[in-house]
């Protein structure tokens, strides 16, 4: 692969796209960098303000300098993508709309990193377009489900709630502070573009809560076909997730047929950002492994 060495702005790489298929008609919001053979796709989480390059930032220029396209999309409903009400699952709804932005920009196969919801679309796209996953990483997220050993809902998932109905900085900082094992890695430039996102598109907020009263289940469990996934996946999980317990790791482990976990201890639910340079190092060499360079697309 030959190395970008183009410094990567969220300005510079953003795009948008209109998305078709079926009753979809959205425009969504995407960042595009890198110029590899391979595309690696990254999905964001559910939490408000969230957008592809909030919970990713840290993690783009070193796959662009590995030799890799990479592409954030902003899910349906999320940052400077079409607001949505989703009254049935948001895992099939993104993997969707994925679907549509590939076919759209005339992209084949790719890997796909996914953290919380994202993992849950990555999971939900490789069951419905198998032929066009490459290698699946996947962090604090991948099936729904009741964990046996934490009280249900999870805090953090509380505060996501608390916060969707009253959008405040105070109630931002208290979710973003359960996000990560040590709040004193979050920066007050991070806090600041989260809080923006959310009050520049109130309808966001609005539309998740009435999908949430449509479908308390958004995130359905999808534990029993994990075993239709092929794909290598690597499975990357904070011991302290205070959102998504790592139970819930063990049983993408235990269920999918080519997949390795690594757990972080001292660790939220953001790896890739409390851990950023190893996280970095590690999505590199997994992608890397066995791989000849050539994608068909």
């Amino acid at each position: 692969m030959s190395v970008d060495t183009t410094i990567v702005t969220e300005s510079a790489t953003s795009r948008y796209v209109r998305i078709k298929d079926g009753e979809l008609d959205l425009q969504l919001h995407y960042n595009d960098a890198g110029r590899g053979e391979q595309t690696v796709v990254m999905l964001h989480g559910s939490g408000p303000g969230a957008s592809g390059w909030a919970n990713f930032n840290r993690n783009v220029e070193p796959l662009v300098r590995a030799g890799y396209r990479v592409i954030l999309m902003d899910c349906p409903g999320w940052s400077k993508s079409d607001p949505i009400v989703c009254t049935g699952s948001r895992s099939e709804l993104n993997a969707r709309s994925l679907k549509g932005l590939l076919d759209a920009l005339g992209i084949g196969k790719v890997h796909i990193v996914g953290n919380s919801m994202g993992a849950h679309s990555a999971v939900a796209f490789s069951l419905a377009h198998p032929e066009r996953v490459g290698k699946l990483v996947l962090m604090g997220g991948g099936t729904g489900g009741v964990s046996p050993f934490v009280p249900m809902p999870t805090e953090g998932i509380k505060l996501i709630g608390a916060l969707y109905r009253a959008p405040t900085i105070e109630n931002l900082e208290r979710m973003m502070s359960v996000f990560v094992y040590d709040s004193g890695s979050l920066t007050k430039e991070l806090n600041m573009a989260r809080l923006q996102n959310m009050l520049s598109r109130p309808e966001h907020l609005e539309n998740f809560v009435k999908s949430a009263e449509a479908n308390p289940r958004q995130f359905p469990d999808v534990g029993h076909r994990l075993g239709e996934i092929d794909a290598p996946a690597l499975i990357i999980w904070g011991r302290d997730d205070r959102f998504v317990p790592l139970d819930a790791g063990l049983r993408l482990l235990a269920g999918m047929r080519n997949a390795e976990l690594h757990v972080f201890s001292r660790c939220g639910h953001w790896v890739q950002w409390e851990h950023a340079d190893r996280f970095n190092a590690m999505v590199a060499d997994f992608l890397a492994l066995g791989n000849t360079g050539k994608f068909m697309q």
